[in-house]
């Protein structure tokens, strides 16, 4: 019964083989007769610290104040005391004789004396450093004493160890006892292990052991004492060996040299309380102190004090000691943000801090609060990760952004906000690299097929962009099935035209991917239409993308005589301009005053300052639609990028209502042009001389009018044979073409408002028939269509068939009742 007792009292093992920790070597300083050890944990590693203490007799005095030193360690809890973990006592046999030890198993700390060393802090740093950890100790001792009336009776520097977060907290409390001040008139010791304590430590009271006057003292008035021995210590550097030696205070900083004379006082009761030496003392007002309570307490401040704090937290930092700002603040901070506690202003300090730390150590302490926060709801917390992924999104594994980082940020393809939507976009040239090829063609592809006719001009021009960029990480039946309708169907058709131009970079970015039946039917077709495009700039990068690709077709044909067969495309081709590397995004102008999707297409055929879609950063966008020389406040807004590229709208429309979960990526649904019979040399030759024919009306036409862009698209449709491989020309007018009112309709020219303009050729055309004589005086008789050959009478003179004589009726007609009664 007496060893169950014992047990419970002493620890909870039998010896040190029963100890579920390793014992690692030895500091050098340690305080009292204890042995401060390094350690870990036999079932996960994890480091400790092990305090042994051996006496070789069972009546030693030593053995019973460290059992009282494991029992108030065991029950005291408070953040700045040393945290217990485990104990236990045995006999250990050290050659010839038997040790009683007793094993008191902690957190990893070290000897405040080791660390000080080990830092080497100097000037304002280091006493910074010394009022946090002052300001720390001094709540332990205030804790004691005010709220538990428990003295320590010697508080010195030996008696504080550190953390691996350079927090400073208490221990040894062999001496620690109850303050008896009930009983004034006893002389009895309150302190039972009071001959522990160094002479140079004690006040006159103690070493008098007049109890009766400690009795009457305050309860902190021997901690007192010991607070003032630590401050010296901690500023001389040297172990305080005489009570003499705290006269001199040369060392003191002067802000705490009055606290220091009062802590020392001759008279007990009027030393200073540690409590009111935490709230008062003008030390501990420094940046480090305030940075890390506030950082402490951040749960009970408001949101503008957060987002003010987090604000300066980035500058301020640079101020503080680097070690500590590594291992206090930066946990602080990272616990702070995965629980929700911080404003998204505070991840740029946790990225500031973290590029001071080596790759392994980000990984460890940065990386995994950075996964985390990508599941994170807060919409201010994700647009400052994508703002900053280039700083970290090196260090993700392509296990991590796969499974757990990108399907948080494709969320923000579908997103409200535009500069969401944007900054998503971007953030996949570092993604994207890391994605598999499950993840790519399954999901990425079809929110790019999605953002390639968003509302937002600069969104359309830069997913362009990135198409060109990630095309190298696709497969090769991807890219066939994806990059030229992507860049020709849409972007060559985009009635932005930034967009074109990007649409052009990208073809000439990707040139290796193509071979020589996709360049001669698919690419140059449409490159070429560009070369009368009312953009300076893009009929520039069109005719340097002809040349590149007709580079390649002619080594194509000179293989083909040489009888060389090997492919390949792209093989010393002249690159344009800008394009030697990865295509840099050709906009921002989501973050300027104006939406870019207000600012229509640009369609002035003299742009001189048209935007230069050049190899950047692509963190930074080269194209600011604010610097653009184009007055573009009164162009039209397109209703989407495919309004104007004939017959194409009803594919991307279908597009938008796909179901996120089709197998398709969205380019699937848009035919090849290859496959498409392409007109011979004289069917192109007799198109280019025939005049446009409108269709001949029908009489059921008269009953059932349509519209006249129905009429031009039928039209269109049977006469123009270049229809399957043609670009519309853009609805937009340029400013600099002077547009002629139209002269009045002539009452009986019902084709007069849909008039073909004429052909440009001279000849005359293949098909002639007899036309009404022209009227000189009539501007527009030249290009009227021919009456309509049907013996129906037009809509403007009446609604009968035939030749029927009847006046024009229109609206309700009153009704005769006395004629029709005769």
């Amino acid at each position: 019964m007496f060893k169950f007792l014992k047990g419970v009292v002493g620890g909870s093992g039998t010896g040190p083989k029963d100890l579920p920790y390793n014992i690692g070597e030895p500091y050098p300083a340690a305080w009292g007769s204890w042995t401060h050890h390094r350690g870990t944990s036999k079932e996960d590693g994890s480091s400790v610290s092990i305090f042994s203490l051996s006496v070789s007799s069972s009546q030693d005095g030593h053995l019973a104040a460290g059992r009282n030193g494991v029992k108030r360690l065991r029950t005291v809890r408070h953040p700045n005391i040393l945290s217990f973990l485990h104990s236990t006592e045995a006999e250990i046999s050290d050659g010839s004789t038997m040790k009683q030890t007793i094993y008191i198993v902690t957190e990893p700390v070290m000897p405040l004396s080791e660390k000080i060393k080990e830092l080497n802090l100097t000037g304002t740093q280091r006493d910074e450093y010394f009022a946090w950890g002052l300001h720390q100790i001094s709540k332990a001792v205030s804790f004691l004493n005010n709220d538990c009336k428990l003295v320590h009776g010697n508080v010195c520097l030996a008696s504080v160890v550190v953390t691996p977060t350079l927090d400073w907290k208490l221990h040894a409390f062999d001496v620690l006892s109850e303050f008896d001040g009930n009983s004034e008139a006893s002389n009895s010791a309150m302190l039972q292990y009071e001959w522990l304590i160094g002479s140079q430590y004690k006040p006159m009271e103690l070493v008098k052991s007049d109890w009766g006057s400690i009795r009457k003292s305050p309860p902190w008035a021997i901690d007192s004492w010991g607070l003032g021995c630590l401050i010296y210590e901690l500023f001389s550097g040297m172990k305080l060996s005489k009570t003499e030696e705290l006269r001199n205070t040369s060392f003191i900083p002067k802000s705490l040299l009055p606290d220091y004379q009062r802590l020392l006082s001759s008279t007990p009761s009027r030393r200073l309380n540690p409590l009111k030496l935490i709230d008062n003392s003008e030390y501990f007002h420094n940046k480090l102190v305030e940075t890390i309570q506030f950082m402490e307490i951040l749960n009970l401040k408001d949101s503008v004090e957060k987002d003010s704090f987090f604000r300066k937290l980035p500058n301020l930092a640079e101020q503080l000691p680097r070690q500590i700002v590594l291992k206090k603040l930066l946990p602080l901070l990272s616990s702070a943000l995965e629980f929700g506690s911080a404003a998204a202003p505070a991840l740029n300090a946790l990225l500031k801090m973290g590029s001071w730390l080596s790759t392994e150590e980000f990984n460890i302490k940065v990386l995994p609060t950075i996964v985390k926060l990508f599941a994170s709801n807060d919409r201010a917390i994700r647009v400052a990760l994508l703002q900053h992924i280039d700083q970290f999104g090196e260090s993700l594994s392509s296990q991590i952004v796969d499974e757990q980082v990108f399907p948080h940020v494709a969320n923000g393809f579908a997103d409200t906000s535009a500069f969401l939507r944007e900054l998503t976009l971007k953030s996949m040239l570092v993604l994207a690299p890391k994605l598999s090829q499950r993840t790519i063609s399954g999901s990425l592809l079809k929110y790019l097929s999605k953002l390639q006719v968003d509302e937002e001009p600069a969104i359309r021009t830069n997913t362009t962009i990135l198409l060109g960029n990630i095309a190298s990480y696709l497969n090769d039946a991807t890219r066939k099935r994806v990059l030229i309708n992507a860049f020709t169907v849409r972007a060559l058709r985009d009635t932005f035209s930034p967009a074109r131009a990007a649409g052009i970079m990208a073809l000439s970015a990707t040139i290796s991917y193509y071979d020589m039946t996709e360049i001669s039917t698919r690419i140059l077709p449409n490159i070429v239409v560009l070369t009368s495009d009312p953009d300076g700039d893009v009929r520039t990068k069109a005719f340097q993308a002809i040349d590149q690709f007709l580079f390649i077709a002619k080594q194509h044909h000179e293989k083909l005589i040489t009888g060389d067969t090997n492919e390949t495309a792209g093989a010393g081709v002249p690159s344009i301009a800008g394009n030697a590397s990865l295509l840099g995004w050709a906009m921002s102008s989501l973050t300027l005053k104006g939406k870019a999707s207000e600012h229509g297409s640009l369609a002035s055929a003299n742009a001189t300052t048209t935007p230069d879609l050049t190899i950047s950063n692509p963190s930074s966008g080269s194209y600011d639609t604010a610097s653009s020389a184009v007055n573009i406040s009164d162009q039209p807004r397109p209703s989407s990028p495919t309004s104007t590229d004939g017959g194409w709208g009803e594919a991307d429309s279908g597009l938008l209502q796909e179901d996120h979960d089709s197998d398709k990526e969205g380019w699937d649904d848009i035919e090849p042009l290859e496959e498409q019979k392409l007109p011979s040399l004289a069917s192109i030759q007799a198109a280019q001389q025939r005049p446009v024919v409108p269709q001949k009306s029908q009489n059921t036409s008269l009953s059932q009018p349509k519209t006249a862009a129905t009429r031009v698209s039928k039209a269109a449709d049977e006469d123009d044979l270049w229809g399957p491989v043609a670009v519309p020309a853009p609805r937009t007018v340029p400013h600099t073409v002077n547009v002629q009112p139209a002269a009045p309709k002539e009452a009986d020219g019902l084709w007069g408002s849909i008039a073909v303009a004429p052909p440009k050729t001279t000849s005359r055309p293949l098909k002639t028939k007899a036309s009404a004589a022209l009227d000189d005086s009539d501007p527009w008789a030249a290009i009227a269509a021919p009456p309509p050959t049907t013996k129906a009478r037009p809509l403007s003179l009446g609604r009968g068939r035939g030749t029927k004589p009847a006046s024009a009726r229109l609206g309700a007609q009153r009704i005769d009742r006395n004629s029709s009664g005769s």
